[in-house]
């Protein structure tokens, strides 16, 4: 019985849940192709490729057939698009000729601290995963070790010493990786902590003043209480979390100068704010409406990009009835045009996000050098995500955001509208995406670029398309929401952006300010 062939939605779905994104033209062979077919590809992909490419499916799937498949369609196919020639461009309008002004200096040198980009390791092994989350543990719990005397799990169960109260229970302190929450039938807490010695069972007790403390799988804390019976349960009076130490006192730049927090851009998407980023392109070129919007913009020397420059492709299913710009390629030459008109004594820090043409395992690798060398202004560099860079003695760590997606599903409290207060978790808990097996794919690399080490005085995110500012012992936590629309997955999921708003950060005083550019 022959095997029906795969639609196109189908085929990009697929490779899309698996991370992948695919050419119009490897598309057009995969469609002659069965579901069979589609999973030898898949089994034979490279992990940390973004795209299937023509030469994916005849380097995996070759045969005769596949190649008569490529000769006999690339002659109808124009632009690398799978639409006629004529509706493949975008309807925006040319940008303006840059203005000139005069900056009160010019930008510093932006030195990387944290980058995966060129350094992964991993393949995806099973000892790669486990020796991981021990360097996860090990340094997290390095930060609580510093606060608390602890004792290794083992060495509880062993027998321990005995407190000089008489009640048979001793006063203990251990140092775990949250690996189970639970409810009892009594309405108390029940955790399960693991350390590289074995693990124990924690009760938080429903009257206790810790019972509401926030807490998630994989996070490293610190507990201490009372340990009964033969040391298989331990009765929790506090919990210690890694967080900033509260003498933290944060770095600051000799001069006046101002970085601009962006992110979202999706160029290429039918719902870009073409006009509201075009104001923003020429308040940045000097035409401000104020005095005080021309003594920012003179100021104006960094501006720091966290993800999703463009929409992509393929990432979600339907996606192709959103986009004005139906090539990815297209959609990064978009986004260099645009960022061209920056004056070129503004640094720009681009890292990519979920929707950019990287692996969505994260640590994601900065954009490809094929994308790069489209930005040709020179005053551009490209990290990864997460990364560390210093402008100007400034700590700054950029993050796309994604795991806000896991907190606001699993941590009582945390929504998309007070994304500020879900990246304060993140910071308490030193990680910024502690939750594994959620919406964040993690790569098992050698090092775990998600701890939050050193203590930046920025943390700058996006993802969740809204704006958000706050402090967290002295850390400025901001999240720099969007230009783009409301897409019809917002709608249904009642989100509702807060876009064309850039929060701007004095790097001299720390002062945060939000300038904004809708009508």
């Amino acid at each position: 019985m022959p095997i029906l062939p795969m639609s196109g939605m189908e085929i990009v779905n697929k490779l899309a849940s698996r991370g992948f994104m695919v050419e119009p033209e490897a598309l057009e062979l995969l469609k002659a192709k069965s579901s069979r077919d589609l999973e030898r590809l898949l089994d034979g992909m490279d992990a940390s490729a973004f795209m299937v490419t023509v030469e994916d499916v005849r380097r995996i799937l070759s045969s005769e057939e596949v190649i008569r498949a490529s000769v006999s369609g690339s002659s109808d196919r124009s632009h690398g698009s799978t639409v006629p020639p004529s509706q493949a461009t975008p309807a925006y309008r040319s940008p303006a000729k840059p203005r000139q002004i005069q900056p009160v200096a010019s930008a510093g040198e932006v030195r990387v601290l944290n980058d995966i980009t060129n350094n992964s390791t991993c393949i995806g092994d099973y000892d790669e995963f486990v020796g991981y989350f021990r360097y996860r543990y090990t340094k997290l719990g390095d930060m609580i070790r510093s606060r608390v005397s602890s004792r290794p799990i083992e060495s509880l169960k062993k027998g321990g010493r005995r407190s000089s109260s008489g009640d048979g229970k001793s006063e203990v302190a251990v140092i775990g990786m949250v690996s189970d929450l639970r409810q009892t039938s009594g309405g108390h807490r029940m955790i399960e902590l693991e350390d590289p010695t074995g693990s124990i069972n924690v009760l938080i007790m429903k009257d206790s003043d810790i019972f509401e403390s926030p807490l998630i799988l994989d996070e490293v804390i610190g507990v201490s209480g009372q340990l009964s019976g033969d040391g298989g349960l331990l009765i929790a009076k506090s919990l210690v979390y890694p967080d900033v130490p509260y003498t933290n006192i944060p770095r600051r730049s000799s001069e006046p100068s101002i970085a601009a927090l962006i992110s979202d851009v999706h160029v290429g998407s039918d719902t870009f704010l073409e006009d509201d980023w075009m104001k923003f392109l020429d308040w940045v070129n000097g035409d401000c409406p104020t005095d005080r919007d021309a003594d920012l913009v003179s100021r104006l020397k960094y501006i720091i990009v966290a993800g999703d420059l463009v929409d992509g492709i393929g990432i979600y299913p339907g996606q192709e009835k959103e986009l004005h710009i139906l090539d990815v390629y297209d959609q990064y030459r978009k986004a260099a045009e645009y960022f061209s008109m920056i004056p070129k004594h503004i640094q720009i820090v681009i890292s990519p996000g979920n929707h950019d043409a990287v692996r969505q395992a994260e640590p994601q690798p900065a954009l490809s050098r094929e994308v790069q060398d489209m930005f040709k202004q020179g005053n551009v560099t490209f990290v990864g995500n997460p990364s560390a860079v210093e402008i100007e003695g400034v700590r700054v760590m950029i993050y796309h955001g994604r795991s806000i997606d896991d907190l606001v599903s699993n941590l009582p409290g945390a929504s998309y509208s007070r994304p500020e207060l879900a990246m304060a978790e993140l910071l308490k808990r030193r990680h910024l995406s502690p939750i594994y097996g959620g919406r964040v794919m993690i790569a098992p690399e050698e090092k775990d670029h998600f701890i939050i080490d050193p203590i930046p005085e920025i943390i700058h995110s996006g993802h969740v398309h809204t704006v958000g500012v706050c402090r967290h012992r002295g850390v400025i936590l901001a999240n720099s929401g969007t230009w783009q629309g409301q897409t019809e997955f917002q709608k249904r999921m009642n989100i509702q952006p807060d876009p064309a708003r850039i929060p701007l950060v004095d790097l001299n005083t720390g002062e945060v300010s939000i300038v904004g550019f809708r009508e």
